[in-house]
């Protein structure tokens, strides 16, 4: 299963946070709805189509939380720099 996307309501504590998931796995899209942080409680939706995923994650994302998009997760075939080698632009 391959993470897309992820947004985070910008609050801290478990009692505040709140986060959704947005993930494909072949041809099954899947939204995360969590509240309470990584041990949180998490409810789960399934579509056969990136359309009816997204219109729930728009769903979801309505209201006044300040919502921020936070970046995917990178491949875990990725690894950080060696020590001593600097990273592009530096």
């Amino acid at each position: 299963m391959e993470q897309r996307r992820h947004w985070w309501n910008g609050r801290w504590g478990r009692l505040a946070r709140r986060d959704v998931f947005l993930r494909v796995d072949a041809d099954r899209w899947h939204v995360e709805q969590r509240a309470g942080g990584a041990e949180g409680v998490s409810r789960f939706y399934e579509y056969g189509s990136a359309e009816e995923a997204e219109e729930t994650v728009r769903a979801l994302l309505a209201g006044t939380d300040g919502w921020r998009e936070l970046s995917p997760r990178p491949p875990s075939a990725w690894a950080p720099p060696s020590a001593g080698e600097n990273p592009p632009g530096v």
